[in-house]
């Protein structure tokens, strides 16, 4: 039997919280750990990918800690800068029925901007393991009074190297504090983990079994991360849509790619938290009464609404959470009505189709992207189609006295039609079919660290094999110090530039610091770094080029790892 949000012993003010934002029933995982975790036992969750553990760690913490007290009372670690700006707003959402202070620290973001705050005060602080040790070592973030700990996807934290940061992190909590541990999978490295900094845990385990729609028809197609947008006018062009949810990652890319849409003469608006709750209104009115057929969202601002009439759900970022992927799709084909419901998986993220086919027990098919010939030729289609019915209502007898004017013209009646075709669609000019590039093949760089990568990169590096390259670079056997441009370097991956970091083997670098290191501290996903290659006192790092003069602007010796200022440029410079 299902239980209830006030079964569970929540507050009042949390039950009214979560209801505004349109939880309806806890989830297996809320069932079962928040019970636990207001009891304070320390807990071990393991769902799938994610089953709505957020509000199951979130909801216990808000309700054990008290508003303005002066120091930090809760902390959560993420493994990415995305899910911690994600963690951040749901407990935002979460605590609007309290005066809980929570602040999101991730590297990407002004230092300035998260010592103001933290200098204001803040109750709980929800952020990356390398920007948390920043802020620790500048003294600027005290958790020595952290009485609640999370670790939120622990197995990816430490699969991305973070395991040193992690324990250091831990070794800094007061040992009177609660922890929750959240891991989709409890490989040894978590479990170890787990046995020497918690106490007497539960065990939560859940095998989720709910389901997709079976209204919905489910697709994905696999293309690179700056070929998305392309893909995505490519889809709107092919399918028949009459009205679509496209879910971004964030408040910034939802409120970007809404912008760029409209820039290329598609009509779309952007819901994120960073609207008042008038302009929220506003946009949600624009959808329902079709005016605005395309609505670029945030899973948070999208959860709870209920517009029935969507033909399709767009993932233009793939969710971090399987269960955020029902939610999403769950908002097409209701009411007995189908929809279509499609996914954007760049090579690396491959795997979560199988998580999400695993999760949901169905089938998603994967497609093709429209190509630019099939484009063409629907855009004739709609223009014949158009012509047609303007033909079949009639009144077009001042159209035909200006036919009879030009037909005392030079040119013949196929000329004429011809022209005024062209005028009709001349602003399709506006809107070119763009390139798109064939999926860089990665392979396999899903893999775990420390497993074996395909055969056809016996001695390679990607993100965490290390081993003696044989042909991929000319070195000086003299001084390994000394790269020189090479076969290797001229056969980078396409879209991808490779960049000399100042830091090697013998400065203890390891692939996930190195990632971590550039992701968090620019600002740029991880999935955007390629190939990496440590060599004794410096490593090669591939970096996809939209992200390149980024990355170099960043690297100004203002952020470090293992204590040294970390340095990139262009590897053939």
């Amino acid at each position: 039997m299902s239980l209830e949000f006030e079964n569970l012993g929540l507050q009042p003010r949390l039950v009214q919280a979560i209801n505004q934002l349109g939880y309806e029933q806890p989830t297996p995982i809320q069932q079962s750990a928040i019970p636990v975790l207001l009891e304070g036992h320390d807990v071990i969750g393991q769902a799938q990918t994610g089953t709505g553990k957020t509000a199951a760690f979130v909801l216990p913490m808000l309700q054990q800690i008290e508003a303005n007290v002066g120091f930090i009372q809760a902390l959560v670690l993420a493994p990415t800068r995305e899910l911690a700006i994600q963690v951040a707003e749901a407990a935002g959402g979460m605590a609007s029925q309290s005066q809980a202070r929570i602040l999101a620290v991730y590297g990407g973001q002004s230092y300035q901007i998260q010592t103001r705050q933290l200098r204001r005060g803040v109750d709980v602080v929800v952020g990356t393991p390398g920007r948390l040790l920043d802020l620790i070592n500048q003294k600027e973030l005290d958790i020595s009074q952290v009485r609640y700990l999370v670790l939120d996807e622990a197995d990816e934290m430490l699969e991305m190297g973070f395991i040193e940061d992690v324990e250091t992190i831990l070794k800094l909590i007061s040992a009177q504090h609660q922890t929750a541990l959240f891991s989709a999978t409890l490989p040894e490295a978590v479990r170890n983990l787990a046995e020497r900094y918690l106490t007497n845990p539960q065990k939560i385990s859940i095998n989720p079994k709910r389901l997709t729609v079976e209204g919905i028809e489910q697709r994905f197609c696999v293309v690179r991360e700056d070929n998305k947008l392309a893909a995505l006018t490519r889809l709107l062009e092919a399918e028949d849509v009459k009205s679509a949810l496209i879910f971004a990652r964030t408040k910034a890319r939802a409120q970007e790619l809404s912008d760029e849409l409209n820039r290329r003469g598609i009509t779309a608006e952007a819901l994120h938290g960073d609207l008042n709750q008038s302009r929220r209104e506003a946009v949600l009115q624009h959808f329902r009464q079709r005016t605005v057929s395309l609505l670029v969202a945030t899973d948070v601002a999208a959860r709870g609404l209920d517009i029935d009439d969507i033909s399709h759900v767009f993932n233009y970022d793939v969710p971090q959470d399987t269960e955020d992927y029902v939610h999403r799709i769950g908002r097409t084909g209701r009411a007995g009505r189908k929809g279509v419901a499609i996914s954007f998986f760049t090579s690396r993220e491959r795997r979560k189709q199988g998580q999400i086919e695993a999760y949901t027990r169905q089938k998603i098919n994967e497609i093709s992207i429209p190509s630019r010939e099939e484009i063409l030729k629907r855009r004739d289609e709609r223009f014949i189609q158009r012509l047609t019915e303007q033909l079949g209502r009639g009144s077009i007898s001042h159209e035909r006295s200006l036919i009879s004017q030009l037909e005392n013209t030079s040119f013949d009646i196929f000329e004429i039609a011809a022209a005024a075709i062209r005028l009709a669609r001349a602003n399709e000019a506006n809107s070119p079919v763009e390139e798109i590039m064939d999926p860089v093949k990665e392979h396999k760089r899903h893999k775990k660290f420390g497993e074996k990568f395909a055969e056809s990169e016996p001695a390679s590096t990607r993100h965490g094999k290390k081993g003696p390259r044989k042909d991929n670079f000319e070195t000086s056997d003299k001084n390994d110090s000394q790269p020189r441009r090479s076969r290797r370097q001229q056969g980078t991956e396409p879209g991808m530039v490779r960049l000399l970091l100042n830091l090697g083997g013998v400065h203890g670098v390891r692939p996930g610091d190195i990632v971590g290191a550039i992701a968090s501290e620019v600002g740029i996903p991880g999935r955007a770094i390629g190939e990496i290659d440590i060599r004794k006192d410096f490593s090669f790092v591939d970096v996809a080029e939209k992200h390149v003069n980024q990355v170099l602007k960043g690297s100004t010796g203002r952020y470090f790892l293992r204590g040294k200022p970390v340095m990139l440029k262009l590897a053939n410079n």
